[in-house]
């Protein structure tokens, strides 16, 4: 039996009209997007999220001082006038040491002003070491041949008043089954990031699909597991009713050679809500002339 799903629909803290009447199938496609959705916000805002980002500090090598003062190499938006100093060896190895008077956390371990030997700033893999002084925690991360040190606040203001995020309506028709089309050997392509750098990334295959008559690509790039799709996507709405550089989207893994594009959860990149992201840009390839009327739109909070 079909139930037409009448009015409004709360999703995520936010309403929108679902236009389409509701069969089983659909009505679960709407509860597993619900539970994406919330998810999704709930990633964004937590204490180590996007949202608590309030710095990214590049490191040249040497000494750098980090701290709230103008005094230092560094100025950070908040926390100790002097938290401390970042040491770049010509080895690329890196270390901190606290400021007098401050003390610091590193999972268990709570060091302070006294200690000579200093914090080896591992970096590189999956779990870089954080130092967490208050609601702050910093880490490094590389970006090509650069290091920076990225700086969260816990208690950041776009943090505490996070605007929600804003939606085309749900609709089960951009949940598209595109033919994957593997390519042997994979691909290599140039993706350039929000600050100018440039690196090849792997492309196994690509993603082809119809609509509204017409034929599109799209080119993914594998995440280190393998088992996940990236897509990197600007489309007609981009700069309109969507962030003007690109919208994320992922997918599973191809099978049975298709592959499962729902742009329903097409999501805004890190840079939609903090200048302090180095979000990688769409491939050429990526650049629709397609109108997506799907997933998330322009976020409406303070960037």
């Amino acid at each position: 039996m079909r139930a037409f799903l009448r009015g409004l629909i709360a999703l995520s803290g936010f309403t929108f009209f679902l236009p389409f009447t509701a069969t089983g199938a659909e009505s679960e496609f709407l509860r597993e997007l619900e539970a994406w959705r919330t998810e999704r916000v709930a990633r964004l805002t937590a204490p180590d999220g996007w949202l608590s980002i309030i710095g990214l500090h590049w490191l040249e090598e040497g000494v750098n001082t980090i701290g709230a003062s103008e005094e230092n190499h560094h100025r950070l938006a908040s926390g100790p006038a002097h938290l401390g100093r970042v040491e770049l060896a010509p080895d690329r190895t890196v270390r901190f040491w606290p400021a007098k008077q401050v003390s610091v956390a590193v999972g268990d371990m709570v060091i302070d002003g006294r200690d000579e030997t200093g914090i080896a700033m591992e970096y590189g893999g999956p779990h870089p070491t954080i130092v967490r002084a208050g609601s702050l925690s910093l880490f490094v991360i590389e970006r090509g041949k650069r290091l920076a040190l990225r700086v969260r606040d816990s208690e950041a203001p776009r943090r505490k008043e996070f605007s929600g995020i804003d939606y085309f309506p749900a609709d089960p028709s951009w949940r598209i089954e595109a033919t994957w089309v593997p390519f042997a050997p994979v691909r290599q392509i140039p993706i350039t990031n929000a600050v100018g750098q440039t690196t090849l990334n792997t492309v196994p295959g690509k993603a082809v699909f119809s609509r509204d008559g017409q034929k599109f690509e799209l080119l993914p790039i594998t995440d280190s597991s393998g088992e996940t799709l990236f897509f990197i996507i600007a489309d007609a709405t981009s700069g309109l009713e969507t962030y003007e550089a690109s919208r994320f989207l992922y997918a599973p893994a191809p099978k049975d050679g298709k592959v499962i594009l729902d742009f329903n959860r097409a999501q805004n990149p890190p840079c939609a809500f903090t200048p302090f992201a180095t979000c990688p840009l769409p491939p050429k390839e990526n650049r629709l002339s397609l109108r997506i009327t799907a997933g998330e739109k322009n976020y409406r909070g303070a960037h």
